[in-house]
């Protein structure tokens, strides 16, 4: 899956264990490891919220895109450096 989640990091950052995060959180330690190795499919942003108020981080410190391709990394890259580019200024139509 594209999406990685590293709340692994930030319960280490924290020395944080994963229960007690759980208890935290609100949500039983099953759902939060079904989270935390990356098998879920979908995240509420009402949960989302809670880590990062406990966790006390940004929703981008706990969740980041990986391309499945080099190809598809390029791409981005590319796609990125143009928006960029518009963004700032530069050459366009």
């Amino acid at each position: 899956m594209p999406i990685a989640v590293d709340i692994d990091v930030m319960l280490a950052r924290r020395k944080m264990s994963v229960g007690e995060l759980a208890d935290r959180v609100g949500i039983t330690p099953a759902n939060l490891a079904v989270l935390k190795n990356g098998r879920a499919k979908a995240v509420r942003f009402a949960t989302l919220a809670a880590l990062c108020e406990v966790l006390a981080c940004q929703p981008g410190d706990l969740l980041r895109w990986e391309p499945e391709d080099p190809a598809e990394a390029e791409r981005a890259g590319e796609a990125a450096a143009a928006e960029a580019a518009g963004a700032s200024g530069g050459a366009g139509p």
